[in-house]
C-alpha cells in the first residue's frame, strides 16, 4: 500500500502543500494559497521597514491550502497520509500569552502589529540588535560566536524586545515567545504552551543563539543585561531543541477533523525553509544550495572534523544538525534579490521580460555600470542592515536594459562575495544547486550567476524544493526512513538543467568583481 507524506512550505506571501508519493517523491497533488491579509498590506510599512503578518493569515491559509491539495489526488489519497512536516521562514517570531496563543489573536491586541508575527525581512529593531551585539561582545561568553559573530535585527531576541518596548501594553499579557515554524507544529499537535512546545533545532540555533555548549539559550543575567524586559520571559522558554527528522507529536483530533486526515499522523518538528529546501535539492557535502527568490539563502554543511569549534566568520550560524543531523548546517544569504528586480520593475514602469530580452543582447566590458545589491541592508558577509544599495558609472547613455543587467550583476557579485568567504573560512565549495523561483522564471539571471561565480549552477527539476525537503523529513517522521539521507536518495528530484560559466565573459567579471568589492568598501555605503 502506498504511504503519502504532506510537505508544507510557508513562504512570505503565500503557503504551499504538496502531496506526495513517499516511496518515490513522485507529486501527485498540490496547492498555494495566499494570505489575504498580507496580500492586502494590511499591518505593514515599507518605509519603515516594518513587515508584519497576522497568525489568522497562517492558520486560514494552511486549511484551505491542505484541503485543496488533497481535492486533486485519487480519492482514498486523505486516509494514507502518514505525515506532515513544515518549514518556514524565519526569524518569524510572535509573543505569546501564557497558554502559547500569539497576542494578535486575543481580542484587545488583534488590530496591533506587534502583536503579530514579524517576517524574517522585518528590520524595525536595529536598534535592539545593537544592545545585544554590545553585550554579547563583552560578555564572558560571545552568544554570537556560532552567529557569525553578528546577531542580527532579523531575529528573534531583537524582535521580541523591539514589540516589548513599542507597545508596552502588550506586557501585562506576554509570556512567551514563539517561531512560526514551532508554533504550527504546535497547533496541529495541540501542544502550544511556551514551556512544553517542541522547539525547532534549526530555527533556535541560527536564530536564538540556542547552543548545546552553553546549555540551550543565553543565560538570564544576559539576557536581562541586553534590557530587564526580558525577563518576562524566564520560566517560559526552552533548553532543549529537536532536529527536524523527528516528530513533534500526533495530529490532534480538532485538526484530524479539520482536514479529513487520521488522527495521530505524524507532525514533523518544523525548519527554515531554505535549509529544507536545501534537502529537498540533494545537499551533501561540498555543496552549496542557494535558494533563490525575494533574498536567497545559501546553504551548506560540513563535518565536525572539518569545522570541529571554529567560528565562521560573518555568516548568519553555525548549527549542529540544522539541516542533515550529524553535520554541521551552515547558512549565509543576501537580504534582497528578487526584490531588487521588483523594484526595478516599479521604479522604472518597464516589464522585466523585455528588459531581460534586451540585457541579453548586451555585451559584457569592463566600463560597464557597477551596483551594490544591499537594498535591504547586507545579511552576509557580515551582517550589516544599515548598509544601502548603490550604482556608478551611469551617463546620458545609459539605458534602462543596462541599468538592469547591473542590478542582476550585483545580485551575482554578491553571491560570489559568500562563496569567497566561506572558502577562505575552509569551508569548500565543490558544487553549486539553485533551487527558487527565479531559475525557472529567468535563463539570463541564471547564466549570469554561473559566470560571475566561475562554477556551474545546476537546476534541480522541482519548482517546490522546500515543501519537497518538508515531504522528506515527514517521510522520517512517520518512520517511513530511518534517516533522512535514505529519504533524499529515494525522494529527490532530477537535475533538469545545468548553467555552464562561458570563459571570456567569465574573465571580464573577475574585473568588473573587484571593482564591486572596491565600490562597497566605501564607508558612505
Amino acid at each position: 500500500m502506498k504511504n503519502y507524506v504532506l510537505g508544507i512550505d510557508f513562504g512570505s506571501d503565500s503557503v504551499r502543500c504538496l502531496v506526495v508519493d513517499a516511496d518515490n517523491g513522485k507529486q501527485i497533488g498540490s496547492a498555494v494559497v495566499f494570505y489575504p491579509r498580507w496580500k492586502n498590506g494590511e499591518f505593514c510599512n515599507p518605509s519603515a521597514s516594518q513587515y508584519r503578518q497576522h497568525p489568522s493569515d497562517h492558520i486560514e491559509s494552511l486549511e484551505k491550502c491542505i484541503k485543496e491539495a488533497l481535492a486533486c489526488t485519487p480519492e482514498g489519497t486523505a486516509g494514507r497520509v502518514c505525515g506532515i512536516s513544515f518549514d518556514t521562514t524565519a526569524s518569524t517570531p510572535v509573543l505569546t500569552d501564557i497558554e502559547g496563543v500569539p497576542l494578535a489573536l486575543l481580542e484587545k491586541y488583534k488590530d496591533n502589529p506587534d502583536a503579530m508575527f514579524i517576517l524574517w525581512k522585518d528590520h524595525t529593531a536595529i536598534e535592539e540588535a545593537d544592545r545585544i551585539n554590545e553585550v554579547a561582545h563583552r560578555w564572558h561568553t560571545d552568544y554570537t560566536r556560532y552567529s557569525g559573530g553578528t546577531y542580527s535585527c532579523e531575529w528573534v531576541w531583537a524582535k521580541m524586545l523591539h514589540c516589548l518596548k513599542s507597545s508596552p501594553q502588550l506586557q501585562q499579557d506576554c509570556a512567551g515567545w514563539v517561531e512560526h515554524g514551532d508554533w504550527i507544529s504546535g497547533v496541529l499537535t495541540g501542544n502550544t504552551r511556551p514551556e512544553t512546545i517542541v522547539r525547532s533545532r534549526c530555527i533556535a540555533g541560527h536564530k536564538a543563539m540556542w547552543n548545546e555548549k552553553w546549555g540551550g539559550l543565553p543565560d538570564w543575567d544576559f539576557l536581562t543585561e541586553v534590557d530587564p524586559l526580558l525577563g518576562i520571559f524566564k520560566g517560559h522558554l526552552f533548553s532543549e531543541t529537536r532536529t527536524s527528522d523527528k516528530k513533534a507529536g500526533g495530529l490532534c483530533r480538532e485538526w484530524a477533523q479539520r482536514l479529513g486526515l487520521n488522527e495521530g499522523i505524524s507532525v514533523g518538528v518544523a525548519a527554515i525553509d531554505c535549509h529544507v529546501g536545501a534537502v529537498g535539492a540533494g545537499i551533501e557535502p561540498g555543496t552549496l544550495v542557494k535558494v533563490m527568490g525575494t533574498s536567497t539563502c545559501d546553504i551548506a554543511t560540513g563535518s565536525y572534523e572539518s569545522i570541529a569549534d571554529r567560528q565562521i566568520k560573518g555568516i548568519c550560524g553555525q548549527v549542529d544538525g540544522s539541516v542533515l543531523p550529524g553535520q554541521i548546517g551552515l547558512e549565509a544569504g543576501q537580504a534582497a534579490f528578487g526584490d531588487i528586480y521588483a523594484w526595478f520593475r516599479r521604479f522604472s514602469g518597464q516589464d522585466l521580460s523585455s528588459l531581460t530580452e534586451e540585457a541579453c543582447k548586451l555585451e559584457v566590458t569592463e566600463d560597464d555600470p557597477i551596483a551594490i545589491d544591499w537594498f535591504n541592508g547586507r545579511r552576509t558577509p557580515d551582517a550589516d542592515p544599515r548598509k544601502k544599495g548603490t550604482i556608478t558609472g551611469l551617463t546620458l547613455a545609459t539605458t534602462p536594459a543596462q541599468f538592469f543587467k547591473a542590478l542582476v550583476e550585483a545580485t551575482a557579485f554578491g553571491s560570489r562575495a559568500i562563496n569567497e568567504r566561506l572558502e577562505e573560512e575552509g569551508v569548500p565549495i565543490k558544487k553549486i544547486i539553485a533551487v527558487g523561483g527565479i531559475t525557472k522564471k529567468s535563463k539570463f539571471v541564471m547564466n549570469t550567476m554561473a559566470n560571475v561565480l566561475g562554477l556551474p549552477v545546476e537546476v534541480p527539476d522541482t519548482d517546490q524544493a522546500c515543501a519537497l525537503g518538508a515531504a522528506m523529513f515527514a517521510a522520517c517522521g512517520a518512520g517511513i526512513y530511518s534517516d533522512i539521507h535514505t529519504a533524499q536518495e529515494k525522494m529527490k528530484p532530477g537535475i533538469t538543467e545545468v548553467y555552464l560559466p562561458d570563459t571570456e565573459k567569465q574573465g571580464i567579471y573577475d574585473i568588473l568583481y573587484r571593482k564591486y568589492k572596491r565600490l562597497g568598501n566605501c564607508p558612505e555605503l
